[in-house]
């Protein structure tokens, strides 16, 4: 568990800077934005700013989830989180039909920009930052299996490649084609839409207990039959958190003393947490065999 914990700690550090990383961001290309009339840039700005916001509420959720288990969630705070990324994700759909209708009324009526380079060295400042990021917060999720933030990740990814496209469409309308800057726009928020929908799935998924892992029900079949006079009746798993929760219920031969099954629960619940880093509570059930 302290390991789990040790990597909410990180990830609520990184998901803190982010925010306000993001913040600054989003401030610096709206305005630049709206100085060089660039729609793509000012809607780059207004994705970074939103991705802020799931930042800050990935952090708000990192924070909660660390809570000790208490009298009212006996199993802890861990989906918190995961909830929080759903919320985020349905925030970021309402944002992307804002920008996305913007950016059509732009293509409608395009217009020169004023000072493209400025516009450029921004987008691709901004391009950078949101790369390595990305990087250093998948590293974290990917570890410690930590939802939220892998949402943070994703959002930080679709947030360099956007600005990357936006880019190249603002360097096409300088070339004289001024509706591709439109068209950079309405690629930002076909990103978001694509980025919401991959979280709402899975942060929903974890919400509702569902876990799909045969690979790891076989290896956790496998330690519990290698013992004599011991089979697999059931194993049930879900996802809290960074953790994995299972329920191993087993049938035993009926001349098992009390003494005999105490004995093999404990060597199944220990040989299952040290084999496999991710699960965090093991539940070990019997009943006799019927012969």
């Amino acid at each position: 568990m302290a390991e789990g914990s040790k990597g909410y700690l990180q990830g609520e550090r990184l998901a803190y800077l982010s925010s306000w990383t993001l913040v600054m961001l989003g401030i610096i290309e709206i305005a630049v934005g709206g100085l060089t009339g660039s729609i793509g840039l000012t809607a780059d700005g207004i994705d970074s700013m939103s991705d802020a916001l799931v930042s800050f509420l990935v952090w708000l959720g990192l924070k909660i989830s660390r809570r000790t288990p208490d009298e009212r969630f006996h199993f802890g705070y861990y989906k918190i989180e995961s909830f929080v990324a759903f919320v985020g994700a349905i925030a970021l759909i309402g944002i992307a039909g804002a920008i996305f209708y913007r950016s059509y009324q732009s293509f409608l009526d395009p217009k020169p920009l004023n000072l493209p380079a400025l516009a450029l060295a921004v987008l691709l400042t901004a391009g950078t930052i949101s790369l390595y990021r990305a990087f250093q917060m998948r590293k974290i999720a990917g570890k410690y299996n930590i939802v939220s933030l892998r949402l943070d990740a994703n959002n930080a990814i679709k947030d360099g490649s956007a600005s990357f496209l936006v880019f190249f469409t603002v360097l096409a309308s300088y070339l004289g084609f001024h509706q591709m800057d439109a068209v950079g726009g309405m690629a930002v928020a076909i990103f978001i839409l694509f980025v919401s929908y991959i979280v709402i799935k899975e942060s929903s998924l974890v919400l509702l207990d569902a876990y799909h892992n045969p690979e790891l029900v076989e290896e956790i079949r496998k330690i519990v039959e290698g013992r004599p006079g011991v089979r697999v009746d059931d194993i049930l798993l879900r996802a809290a958190g960074p953790y994995i929760q299972s329920e191993i219920h087993l049938e035993v031969e009926g001349s098992m003393t009390v003494e005999q099954l105490d004995k093999v629960r404990i060597n199944i619940e220990n040989e299952v947490k040290q084999k496999f880093i991710g699960v965090g509570r093991v539940v070990v059930t019997a009943r006799a065999r019927n012969n």
